[in-house]
């Protein structure tokens, strides 16, 4: 009996332990990564002339010697922009979707009581022009194909370092498909304490990384205030999967973590150094 309940466990273990296996051959773009800080959404100020998201909150990370982190999804005709949430109600005080938009009706909307407004994905690559690397967030609220599609459509000819990231693991399975080469990092979280709306088995299996056989990431990126999770720590630890903070927002929390993370995301203020 005993004997009998000690070969499942191990089995449930050894499940486990391959189910969360990251990719483990090292894709050479990914050193190339290294040595930047990473500018969430560019170097902004949601009270200034450079909002979140905007071309002028990526020309200041250009200038600062920052890498970018931001985030593309599509509107109502398929045309990839750059901007965060999928309502415009916290950022043009709006309670409109984005998907419900063509881009000529979002461009109506300006970011925070700014003059700018949301930027295609193509206005904001111009504007990188290659500088420094990008981090793509896709924001994928079920089914990949089109924002896939549109965002690798977008980047087949840019000429700068970038990665691709998500919450999504259908997309990471999408580029693993069709972009074997192109880094690739899955987003993670703990869903529940953050208070996130949805379903608590769908954000079990995200939180502890239970796509990793199919998405086989190059890195994943983790709220750091949980990363001392079980699966984070397991594949930090034991599969030596290379990591990315998100979202660091003090001088203080970058200190606390710039020795446990690879990669650094922050926002709200000016890195020391």
């Amino acid at each position: 009996m005993l004997q009998g309940f000690l070969i499942f466990a191990a089995v449930l273990i050894l499940l486990y332990l391959l189910a969360i296996m990251p990719k483990l051959k090292k894709n050479p773009e990914l050193k190339k990564f290294d040595g930047w800080l990473y500018a969430h959404r560019g170097y902004h100020n949601n009270k200034s002339k450079a909002p979140e998201n905007s071309l002028p909150a990526f020309k200041l990370a250009v200038e600062n010697g920052y890498g970018i982190e931001l985030d593309v999804q599509l509107t109502k005709d398929n045309v990839p922009v750059v901007f965060h949430d999928y309502d415009l109600k916290r950022a043009c005080g709006v309670d409109k979707k984005v998907a419900e938009l063509t881009y000529k009706e979002l461009k109506n909307y300006k970011l925070f009581k700014s003059k700018e407004t949301i930027p295609t994905f193509r206005e904001v690559l111009d504007c990188i022009d290659g500088k420094v690397p990008v981090i793509v967030e896709l924001k994928i609220p079920w089914e990949p194909g089109e924002t896939c599609r549109a965002v690798a459509k977008e980047l087949a000819n840019y000429k700068g370092l970038y990665c691709i990231e998500s919450f999504n693991p259908f997309g990471l399975i999408w580029y693993k498909k069709h972009y074997p080469h192109v880094v690739r990092g899955q987003l993670s979280t703990d869903f529940i304490k953050d208070k996130i709306e949805g379903s608590k088995m769908q954000f079990f299996i995200l939180k502890h990384l239970l796509f990793n056989f199919l998405t086989k990431p190059d890195f994943i990126a983790y709220h750091h205030i949980y990363k001392k999770d079980l699966s984070f720590s397991i594949c930090r630890k034991l599969y030596k999967v290379k990591t990315v903070a998100w979202t660091i927002k003090s001088q203080q929390e970058l200190d606390e973590n710039k020795d446990y993370f690879d990669l650094i995301i922050f926002d709200k203020f000016k890195p020391e150094g």
